[in-house]
């Protein structure tokens, strides 16, 4: 993976999804961070959006 920058994303969870997503990450024995990313990574790829480049796809989308 290109090293690039990362940024900070912050939500309010469910406690019962929070413990179901920190026994995953031990399952998968990765951290909670990287657990999430390889969860939303996974939903993309499953649901044909790129995550190559989320700028360029987001104007493409007409975000800004």
């Amino acid at each position: 993976m290109a090293n690039t920058k990362t940024t900070t994303l912050t939500f309010r969870i469910d406690p019962a999804l929070k413990e179901g997503l920190k026994k995953a990450a031990v399952n998968e024995h990765r951290s909670i961070a990287n657990m999430v990313e390889v969860l939303i990574r996974d939903y993309c790829a499953h649901n044909g959006i790129s995550t190559d480049d989320p700028q360029v796809s987001l104007l493409e989308d007409g975000y800004e």
